[in-house]
């Protein structure tokens, strides 16, 4: 009998946490929205608004923290159990991550109020934005039916949104080489455009808390990545350095032929 009611206390404090879970993710949901739809508008006050419901997910966050502490101090939890209450604990976390993340894009909104992007960006923040917006709506939907098949679709289609990053980097780049005096606002669009990749990044650890949290298994292959921004270079530097070489090599064949006129005097 004592054991049954310590399976059903259980029980009920699991649910609330998944409650909280629940209305975090629907908060993170609506902020990041709110943030993209800011940042295509260019409205500061839809910017604020979606700052201040960063709030409720912090709150939310810590509250999590404290029932998943008080549930293994209290009930002891093993094995499924204690998995399923780690797993909530690490998801909630990351769920917090993505709150800041599009905090800090509201941000930037706010600065660029005054300036006007060019529709090709727009455009490729706009399709970067709701891929991010569907991993993180499916991932939710996976974590609410503890579907392991889901959490790793989610997982696999990372790479999508890491190309929609390299190729909005690219543009970026060509914009700021074209005219400097875009570099300002191309530098916090740029910033805009990492963040939305880093929230890609925390959805994706959700769904492989989720996995794990279903099949005891983690997901050990490689994680899909295609962020290729750290090999890209402006075409502008390299052709400056390619240039530099080039003429480094005929200012040493010179030297060299002098030399060897010299030597040929002298003999």
């Amino acid at each position: 009998m004592p054991d049954t009611h310590i399976a059903k206390d259980f029980d009920r404090d699991l649910a609330r946490l998944d409650e909280k879970i629940s209305r975090m993710g629907a908060l993170a949901e609506e902020e990041l929205e709110s943030s993209l739809r800011a940042l295509r508008r260019r409205d500061p006050e839809m910017a604020e608004q979606a700052i201040l419901r960063d709030r409720e997910i912090d709150r939310l966050e810590q509250e999590v923290e404290d029932g998943a502490v008080t549930i293994i101090a209290l009930r002891q939890p093993m094995a499924n159990d204690l998995r399923m209450v780690i797993g909530i604990l690490k998801i909630s976390s990351e769920l917090e991550r993505i709150g800041d993340l599009s905090k800090n894009i509201s941000r930037r909104v706010i600065t660029l109020a005054e300036n006007k992007p060019p529709k090709p960006l727009k455009k490729g923040l706009k399709r970067m934005g709701k891929q991010v917006i569907r991993q993180l709506r499916d991932v939710l939907d996976a974590y609410v039916a503890r579907d392991a098949q889901k959490a790793r679709e989610v997982w696999e289609r990372d790479e999508e949104i890491d190309e929609a990053y390299n190729s909005i980097f690219r543009e970026l780049l060509t914009y700021m080489m074209e005219d400097p005096r875009t570099i300002g606002m191309c530098t916090h669009l740029l910033f805009g455009a990492r963040n939305l990749e880093r929230i890609g990044d925390h959805v994706t650890n959700i769904a492989e808390n989720i996995h794990y949290m279903v099949t005891g298994e983690r997901l050990d292959v490689a994680r899909p990545k295609g962020d290729e921004t750290s090999n890209i270079l402006p075409q502008a530097a390299v052709s400056k350095k390619s240039a530099k070489t080039a003429g480094q090599g005929a200012s040493g064949e010179g030297e060299k032929s002098v030399k060897n006129g010299g030597e040929g005097q002298g003999a």
